[in-house]
């Protein structure tokens, strides 16, 4: 007879607990995700990582307010009548013994079945946990774990089991992993599956980045493909306060199947899907495949029982989930989603009234541009759809509480204000392409004309020195010229947030605006802008996306938003213009000046992060790379070239605006890639093995 339940997985909305007033919304999250649940007809509530207290509190995770708001929360939960006759699964910090430990807590009608400690840290990248947490290292071991009051008074338990245990109910066994063991190479669901664990739970706070969806269903599958069981997978969505975006993927997968698939990106609060399997589906494939290697396992699993099943005596009339196909975005859809989501979960927070972007005309602000357009497509969507938690929101972000947006573009010019910031170097062509964007975007758009003030703070300059300095171009020297520059890059980082301050002011409206930035990950790379110029703001969406796929993305609003004033944005060439023009045109452009293309750059990054490369190996990997389009000479120029403007320009990365984590190579100094900012830029060392190679390699060098 099959043995079918129904199981539901939750997102909530990243939100971190440093304050008695969040733990209302927190309650509420979790309470209303078990509700849907229990709808649902559900057995069992999967939430993801630290739901309860948020992912991201950081060194608040020290703090013994953090641990003890996470347990009123709890005990709240606990009394609710709403988590009754669920088995409910949350995360929260725990202190054992002194010890700090990220734990699964799971409960069932006003008892704690167990507490299971994480095992594996993420300590890489973005993740920071052996910081603020200690691994269990006690394989298959328990311990007795003491009750705070708060809970004993809710429970009647003095002590719950804790450590590295499995739950066994009357009809099935279930084992919880916890977000980086599944990406181990000793993940807990093989020893627990060879074992006979039928049902392997995830809890997850799994950051967004380009590309990386696939990685986590392709893990996920190849969980229950090798020996059989349900894999429940759930994870944080949304902005959790800091650099990256949780992008949610919640799953159900059987037997290497995935039977249910949740959103990736999304406006709602909480989401919860829910999937109905069969457990003898499980015995059945294992049976055929993995008997005589359960037979074999010598460390059998520390099971705390309940009596409890997830099926029922009727459960044969249940349809189960078949298996689906995953729908995965495109980069470029990734691009006009994670961002737009990330930015009104800031917007919201951050209790201002919308954005301002000095908008030039190019790639790059005009990718910032179509990525607000974006997020207030996907708002005006989700109140089309009755989501009152986000109308509520844009009324109070618009300061009107009878409002409700009639389309995009209308709410676009309530919140989003652009402006051009022209100097005499400035073309009419990149005026126009801001101004035809801005109008079909909807943005209230302004054009500024900076010359007044960069010629008030020359004056100065020359006041006090005699001197007045001179482009390169009209016989300046290079110091001058760079000077200059960068003159013109603050003085619009100065007006950027005067007009931020006061726009609304002039326009009668209460608040401020929210400073965008608009540099990509390959110019922070090499420190191609300048330090507190306009790409100084408050927060900046595109920080992390490469050139190319900016460039891509553009492509796709096109033909995805009918922006057909991106068309010659695209044909341009990439310019700062910050020079004189030559005859009305352009004669500066970003390529040049940085001496190699974006998509060089791109690959120069990659392996520079991703693939550990110091300068030495480096040029070893690219003269196979470049084979046939560079020679060893050429090469060797352009590995140095980069690495010197990378140790020039380094610390720049101390202030650069914070940006949304999308690459996995990524500059950013505050988590992602710790380095020195203060470096010896002539590479002495690592520039002479290079010049070494190169000669061995000459064509008159002896072959080896």
């Amino acid at each position: 007879m099959s043995k079918t339940f129904k199981t539901s997985l939750q997102y909530n909305l990243c939100s971190s607990v440093m304050a008695n007033a969040l733990m209302p919304m927190l309650v509420y999250g979790s309470e209303k995700g078990i509700e849907i649940a229990k709808c649902n007809e559900a057995k069992y509530r999967l939430g993801p990582e630290l739901e309860i207290c948020g992912y991201g509190c950081a060194d608040h995770f020290y703090e013994s307010d953090t641990l003890l708001h996470s347990f009123q929360v709890l005990r709240k939960l606990l009394e609710s009548p709403i988590t009754q006759d669920i088995i409910c699964d949350v995360g929260m910090p725990i202190m054992h013994r002194n010890v700090r430990y990220n734990c699964r807590v799971l409960f069932l009608n006003r008892k704690i079945l167990l507490i299971r400690p994480k095992m594996v840290m993420a300590n890489h990248g973005n993740y920071r946990e052996m910081r603020w947490f200690s691994p269990w290292n006690h394989l298959r071991k328990i311990e007795e774990y003491f009750l705070p009051r708060i809970i004993l008074e809710v429970t009647g338990q003095e002590t719950v089991p804790f450590g590295d245990c499995v739950l066994s109910t009357r009809d099935t066994c279930i084992g919880s992993e916890i977000c980086a063991e599944l990406w181990n190479p000793r993940s807990p669901h093989i020893n627990m599956g060879l074992d006979g664990v039928e049902i392997f739970t995830n809890s997850s706070a799994s950051h967004h980045e380009l590309r990386k969806a696939d990685q986590r269903v392709s893990l996920i599958k190849s969980a229950t493909t090798k020996s059989g069981g349900i894999y429940l997978y759930a994870n944080q969505r949304g902005c959790d306060g800091d650099r990256v975006y949780y992008d949610g993927c919640a799953m159900v997968a059987i037997n290497g199947d995935i039977v249910a698939q949740g959103a990736q990106f999304s406006l709602n609060d909480v989401e919860v899907i829910t999937a109905t399997v069969d457990l003898e589906d499980v015995r059945s494939y294992r049976g055929e495949l993995c008997q005589p290697h359960m037979e074999s396992e010598p460390k059998p699993c520390q099971r705390v029982k309940v009596d409890f099943s997830l099926s029922n005596e009727d459960d044969i009339y249940l349809p189960t989930h078949q298996p689906i196909t995953w729908h995965f975005h495109t980069p470029e859809e990734e691009i006009s989603l994670g961002p737009a989501c990330w930015l009104w979960d800031y917007l919201r927070r951050s209790g201002q009234a919308g954005f301002l972007l000095p908008l030039s005309g190019g790639v790059d602000s005009s990718s910032t541009a179509c990525i607000v357009h974006s997020m207030c497509v996907l708002l005006c969507q989700a109140i089309e759809d009755n989501n009152s938690q986000v109308l509520n929101d844009v009324r109070r972000v618009v300061g009107d509480d009878s409002y409700c947006p009639r389309n995009p573009r209308e709410l676009c010019r309530r919140i989003f204000t652009t402006c051009y910031m022209a100097s005499e170097n400035s073309s009419e062509d990149t005026c126009s392409r801001a101004k035809d964007l801005s109008n079909q975007i909807g943005s209230t758009h302004m054009n500024i004309n900076i010359d007044l003030a960069v010629k008030g703070i020359l004056g100065i300059f020359s006041v006090v020195t005699g001197t007045w300095p001179q482009f390169r171009a009209n016989g300046g020297s290079h110091r001058e010229n760079l000077a200059l520059q960068n003159i013109q890059a603050r003085v619009r980082m100065v007006l950027a947030y005067l007009f931020a301050q006061l726009s609304l002011w002039v326009r009668g409206k209460p608040g401020g605006l929210l400073v965008l930035g608009s540099a990509n990950v390959d110019e922070s790379l090499t420190g191609y802008f300048t330090k507190y110029d306009c790409s100084s703001a408050d927060i900046n969406p595109i920080g992390g996306i490469s050139k190319t796929d900016l460039k891509s993305f553009l492509h796709y609003c096109v033909e995805h938003f009918q922006l057909t004033a991106l068309r010659g944005i695209l044909a341009a060439p990439p310019t700062a213009e910050l020079e004189p023009l030559t005859d009305g045109q352009v004669s500066q452009t970003d390529e040049a000046d940085m001496g190699m293309t974006y998509s060089e750059l791109s690959l120069i990054g990659k392996l520079r992060k991703i693939s550990k490369c110091g300068p030495f190996s480096m040029f070893c990997k690219l003269i196979h790379m470049w084979k046939g389009t560079f020679s060893p000479t050429e090469v060797a120029q352009k590995v140095k070239h980069f690495f010197r403007m990378y140790a020039v320009n380094r610390h720049k990365m101390t202030t650069v605006t914070p940006s949304y984590h999308a690459e996995s190579y990524s500059p950013d100094d505050n988590r992602f890639d710790l380095r020195p900012f203060l470096y010896d830029t002539r590479w002495t060392w690592q520039f002479r093995c290079i010049d070494s190679q190169v000669s061995q390699m000459a064509p008159n060098a002896p072959k080896k």
